[in-house]
């Protein structure tokens, strides 16, 4: 369903100029960390998604100490809005869900020392609610409402856009109109775009907004092949493209690091997985160790009220979290490669560097990670601590080596020299 696309030398020229014109103080948010909170998607879909289940989750991100490791943006996904105000035009929360109002539950989020999330789509209905639910030439007005309510952060989707699409200036033109609307609000709102990489928009999304999807919709599978989601490389996902598995996506993100930094915004490889049937644990660990080293934003899809004690273990863990909200903000990079059946991915800390040796076979195997292909040397020898584990495990020279990582898992250390 996705357009072939041509890069004309004059378009590009086109692109380049148009996309240039527009400076960092355009942006509706500063710059900063990726993102971290909880959304309804992955868990709810357009169910059961009501007033009651956002305050309650609202409490839960506090009372489970998930608030206190970072997770504070709470957001709202589709089918919030049943239409507009016949006479104002304005977006109507659902009564009959929100039966308090957006501005009240905003109010609740807030209270709880959280910030309120909301979700439209820069197309003329969202993808799965009523019609006249979408935003597309209504940015100014819907902004403004949103501000009003005490929304902190816009998930902004793809679906109806009137084939507004196919070009990186196409895109990038619609985008921006509501980057434009939020910034004229005057309250800070992080822009999260979310085109399925459609249009390449780590090419451009940095100008206007704070992180951008990368690929199609998640899936809780670790590679099982999905008919709903057959692109294999970036940019080729469009509508539809749902169900990716978690190694499919981690693909199409290899060679995006260029494009993600703290002064530019983030490659968002979609909301978590961890927590939802489909993984085992070690699956589910891997998932989160590889988002969190890519700096993509750590948005929690489960549904916090039944949380076991194994999630939140993954999702506290504090050591790896820092790795993600690093203040050097560089997104660890394939440096080996086995054959996608083990690789070593790698970046550079503040206080060392985070190596990650992952398994994606079916059997046990023995990874080393060299130093001369992580930005060290051969002869360089580095006190070496494992992160999920929070454990000091000696020193290392030259590589270090674990003999037997299990399938489908990780290892994640620290080095330091």
């Amino acid at each position: 369903m996705h357009l072939a696309r041509t890069h004309l030398l004059s378009l590009a020229t086109l692109v380049g100029s148009v996309i240039s014109s527009v400076t960092a103080q355009q942006k509706p948010i500063e710059r900063h960390l990726p993102a971290m909170g909880w959304n309804s998607w992955n868990s709810f879909h357009c169910n059961e998604i009501d007033e009651k289940l956002i305050r309650d989750t609202a409490d839960i991100l506090v009372s489970s100490g998930l608030a206190a490791v970072g997770y504070t943006y709470l957001t709202i996904d589709d089918c919030w809005s049943s239409g507009r105000d016949p006479k104002t035009g304005d977006l109507v929360a659902d009564p009959k869900k929100f039966p308090s109002g957006m501005a009240s539950l905003g109010a609740h989020i807030h209270s709880r020392g959280l910030k309120f999330g909301i979700y439209s789509s820069a197309g003329t209905r969202t993808c799965n609610a009523p019609a006249d639910t979408g935003s597309l030439g209504r940015e100014a007005q819907d902004a403004k409402l949103w501000a009003s309510w005490g929304v902190d952060y816009l998930k902004y989707d793809n679906c109806f856009n009137e084939g507004q699409y196919g070009t990186e200036e196409k895109s990038f033109e619609r985008y921006k109109k509501m980057a434009d609307a939020l910034l004229a609000t005057g309250r800070p709102i992080y822009y999260s775009l979310c085109n399925w990489g459609q249009d390449f928009p780590w090419k451009w999304a940095s100008k206007i907004g704070n992180s951008w999807r990368t690929t199609g919709d998640i899936g809780p599978s670790w590679n099982t092949p999905s008919p709903y989601c057959k692109c294999t490389v970036a940019g080729c996902d469009a509508y539809g493209s749902v169900n990716c598995p978690i190694m499919n996506i981690l693909d199409k993100n290899i060679g995006l690091e260029p494009y993600a930094s703290p002064t530019l915004g983030w490659n968002d490889m979609d909301m978590l997985e961890v927590g939802n049937a489909g993984m085992t644990t070690a699956e589910q660990l891997s998932h989160f160790v590889l988002w969190a080293v890519m700096k993509s934003p750590l948005i929690l899809g489960n549904d916090l009220r039944t949380m076991d004690k194994a999630t939140r273990t993954i999702l506290a863990a504090r050591e790896i979290v820092a790795v993600n909200q690093d203040p050097l903000g560089v997104p660890a990079r394939l440096v080996q490669d086995w054959g996608k059946r083990q690789q070593v991915f790698a970046g550079p800390l503040v206080d060392g560097h985070v190596v990650v040796l992952l398994n994606r076979d079916s059997v046990p195997a023995k990874i080393t990670a060299s130093f001369d292909k992580i930005g060290l040397t051969s002869t360089t020898t580095a006190r070496v601590r494992d992160l999920w584990r929070r454990l000091d495990i000696g020193t290392a020279t030259g590589s270090f080596t674990v003999d037997a990582v299990l399938p489908h898992s990780v290892i994640i250390v620290k080095l330091q020299v």
